[in-house]
Order: structure tokens, then C-alpha cells, then sequence
């Protein structure tokens, strides 16, 4: 494998990512804003470069900056993480015009998969089913409330280029429409394209989504999948694999699809393929739509890697170098259950607002066998308010899911954080919720969870 190897992130991933470079011998090289100086990603790297000022756009989202330190570092390798720069195409050709190997898929596969809608389209060429919706090139609020109306209400509102949650509204009837697009472009703008598709809302949804990997000689595998339906505010907060009621012809189903839409743009490395399920009982292949392809590891990437036994970044460094996939689709089946949580510094009594400052003092459980901690953040670490407030992601894995889960909510019991507030008990709560016990939720079931109840 090439080294070293830039990690163009900070938080958790990057210290992630680190481990995994220290475990293969590859020299690791962190970058930080100024107010990343002391972090415990840039404790955790073999060295760290400087590339601007707390402002991400400033710093981890300037192309320029990131080159500069690829450069000054003597990195021949950078891996983006997730989030930032991670499925920015501009950032893939960069890397490539600077002699830099892109920890990722090619910049065409990015493009091609990069927005909703031309997402959308390529999986329509590829026989796999979208959301019913319009992503035409008319944007014309005229258009769009149009087209809601032929789809029938409710609808989402999503921006074309958005992720994580931001740039999307749900409107229920035809006199909200105006003013839910008019917020959810105000968000859109954050990606740099403020245009928006509708889709039919799915009243009672499942989110699915399936791992692929493939290297650059043909192989196209997918890993199965993760269930993602325990969201607030369209944002994950747990995931776990194998999904509840998903046996293995569905998983060959959805894996079908996934490796499709995969092929059909020339993918290479880590990707996701994310599906809406009608959670209506029984769940349907027939009911399970495609809504967008994450060129990237996502957050949520060590659920899989508990129950397959593989470590995504390592075959994300060995594919960017030209390594074959040894393994085949049949080596791949799900070991076991694995639930992962997110812990974040935000205040539930509060409506969850982030909870920056200094961490006083942080107690995270001590990872063992079926527990695993990536962690961003220590004791005497500064959560800014310039960033996404995840401190750390506790990870579960038992022969069963109810054994998962239980693992889990007492690992989060077991969070000691002074000096900032965090989501643990309200996390650990949900997941002894009777229906997560029952076998999962949909991703509108925190809406109805007693706030009261999941702050205490």
C-alpha cells in the first residue's frame, strides 16, 4: 500500500482512520483548524498540518488548504472520512491533478451519483425502483407545487446536493408548500445548490441501506444491510445490521440492487445505498424504494464491520492502492447483530440543542468483546460550536439483537460527561422502547417518544 496517508476529517473518523493506518505500518497526518490545535485527532496521528482558521469553510471544506498540507506533509494518499470534502468531485479531481490518490470512488462515479435527482435517473436506467417524485430540470415553485399536487400530499421537499438530515421538509397539505420550500432551499444553500426535488412521503418508512465495496478489476460485492430507522429530525442516531424481518431473500434482493446502481457508474471503494421501506406489515421488496447513493463510509460503517469481520478502511486504503477483493459475495453473510449508538453533546431537556464547551470529565465504557468505542472527544477537549457535536459512537454486537441491544443501552448507561450535556439516557431509553424491542421503528417513531421521559 502507498503512504502516508492525509486524513482531510477531524473527530472520530479521523481518529479512526488512524488506528486502522497505524494497525497496516502507513504513516497517518492529520489537519486541524485553529480550533482543533489540541484535539484528540491530532494527538492520534503520526503527524498534523494546520489548514486555517475554526470556520470549516475556512479550513476542512478549502481545497485548496488540504492540497497544501497533502504537499507540505509528503501524504501520497488522502482519506476524506465522511462529511467535508468526502463526496465533493471537485476535491477527487484535485487530489488526482496533485499526484494524490483519492481514498474514494472516481470523480465520474461521484458526479454521477452526487445529487438526488441524477441519482435518481441513473437508477432508473439500472431497473431499480425510485420514490414516486419529481426531479425535473424545471424548478419553478409554479412547477414544483404542481407536481406535489400530482403526487399527492403529503410530500418531502430534499435538496438536490443535501445530507444529514438539513434541506428537507415534510408538507401535509397544498398552503404550507410555499413556505416549507422556501425554508428548505434556505438550507440547501449550505451545499452550495439550492435546487429541491419532491417525493411522495412515505407515512410509515423504514431507512435501509446496503454497503457495497468494489475494487477496480470488476468485483462488486455488497456487505448486507443496516437499518437506519431510529431518527430525529431526519438525522440517525441508530443504526444495526442485519435489519429486523429482513431474511436472506430480501438481503440478495436489496444487494442485488445495490451492486446494480454500483456498476452502473464504475464504482470503486466504500459506498451506500440507501432505500425508504413502507414499514406497513409484511415488509415487501415490491414496497422498498431507492432514494440515493453516500460516496463515502458512512458513519454507521462499523455496524457492518462487526458482523462481517472486516475493516472497511483498511479495503477502502487496499482497493485505492489497486488490491483485488479476496473474497466473494458468499464469504459475506451477517455474523450475529450489531447496534450502534451516537453520542452527542446536546440537551434533551432542551430540545436537544448542542451542548458545546470544555468536557470537564468524560467516562466512556471500557470496549471489550461485543463492545466497541470510536471516540472523538476526552476529558479537557473543547466542543465548538463550529462543528457537528458528535463525541463518540458506541457500538454493540451479540448473538442475538435483543442481547445487542441490551449491550448497548448498558454501555450508555455507563457515559459520565461533565462540563456538557448529552444525548446517553435519552439514546439507552429509546433502545429499551417496546417498539425497538418489538423489532424496530420507523424513522417518524422519536416524534411520539415521551421527551419527558427521555431526558430523565
Amino acid at each position: 500500500m502507498l503512504g502516508p496517508v492525509l486524513i482531510a476529517n477531524r473527530g472520530e473518523i479521523a481518529c479512526r482512520i488512524a488506528a486502522t493506518c497505524r494497525r497496516l505500518g502507513l504513516r497517518s497526518i492529520a489537519v486541524y483548524s485553529d480550533a482543533d490545535a489540541g484535539a484528540m485527532h491530532v494527538a492520534a496521528a503520526d503527524a498534523a498540518e494546520r489548514v486555517g482558521p475554526a470556520p470549516p469553510r475556512e479550513s476542512y471544506l478549502s481545497i485548496p488548504a488540504i492540497i497544501a498540507a497533502a504537499q507540505r506533509s509528503g501524504a501520497r494518499m488522502v482519506h476524506p472520512g465522511y462529511g467535508f470534502l468526502s463526496e465533493n468531485a471537485e476535491f477527487a479531481k484535485a487530489c488526482a491533478e496533485a499526484g494524490l490518490v483519492f481514498i474514494g470512488p472516481p470523480e465520474a462515479a461521484i458526479r454521477a451519483m452526487g445529487g438526488k435527482a441524477a441519482a435518481k435517473a441513473v437508477a432508473r436506467e439500472a431497473g431499480v425502483a425510485a420514490v414516486p417524485g419529481y426531479d425535473g430540470e424545471d424548478g419553478s415553485p409554479e412547477r414544483l407545487a404542481e407536481e406535489a399536487g400530482r403526487i399527492g400530499y403529503p410530500v418531502m421537499i430534499k435538496a438536490v446536493a443535501g445530507g444529514g438530515g438539513r434541506g428537507m421538509r415534510r408538507v401535509e397539505a397544498a398552503p404550507g408548500f410555499p413556505a416549507a420550500l422556501a425554508a428548505a432551499r434556505r438550507e440547501a444553500t449550505a451545499f452550495g445548490d439550492d435546487r429541491v426535488l419532491v417525493e411522495k412521503f412515505v407515512a410509515s418508512a423504514r431507512h435501509i441501506e446496503v454497503q457495497v465495496l468494489a475494487d477496480a478489476h470488476g468485483t462488486v460485492l455488497h456487505l448486507g444491510e443496516r437499518d437506519c430507522s431510529l431518527q430525529r429530525r431526519n438525522q440517525k442516531l441508530v443504526e444495526e445490521s442485519p435489519g429486523p424481518g429482513i431474511d436472506a431473500t430480501m438481503r440478495a434482493e436489496l444487494g442485488r440492487r445495490a451492486v446494480a446502481l454500483a456498476r452502473a457508474v464504475g464504482y470503486v471503494g466504500a459506498g451506500t445505498v440507501e432505500f425508504v421501506a413502507d414499514a406497513t406489515p409484511p415488509l415487501d421488496a415490491a414496497r422498498i424504494w431507492f432514494i440515493e447513493m453516500n460516496t463515502r463510509l458512512q458513519v454507521e460503517h462499523p455496524v457492518t464491520e462487526m458482523v462481517t469481520g472486516l475493516d472497511l478502511v483498511e479495503w477502502q486504503l487496499r482497493v485505492a492502492a489497486g488490491e483485488r477483493l479476496p473474497f466473494a459475495q458468499e464469504d459475506l453473510a451477517p455474523q450475529g447483530h450489531a447496534v450502534e449508538a451516537r453520542l452527542c453533546a446536546e440537551d434533551p431537556a432542551r430540545n436537544f440543542l448542542p451542548s458545546p464547551g470544555t468536557i470537564a470529565m468524560l467516562r466512556l465504557p471500557e470496549p471489550g468483546p461485543g463492545l466497541r468505542i470510536d471516540a472523538g472527544f476526552r476529558t479537557g477537549d473543547v466542543l465548538t460550536p463550529f462543528y457537528d457535536p458528535l463525541i463518540a459512537k458506541l457500538i454493540a454486537h451479540a448473538p442475538s439483537r435483543a442481547e445487542a441491544l441490551e449491550r448497548l443501552a448498558s454501555a450508555l448507561d455507563a457515559v459520565v460527561a461533565e462540563g456538557i450535556r448529552t444525548n446517553a439516557g435519552f439514546l439507552a431509553r429509546a433502545l429499551r422502547s417496546e417498539a425497538m424491542q418489538a423489532g424496530g421503528v420507523d424513522t417518524h417513531f422519536l416524534e411520539g417518544f415521551r421527551l419527558r421521559d427521555a431526558a430523565a
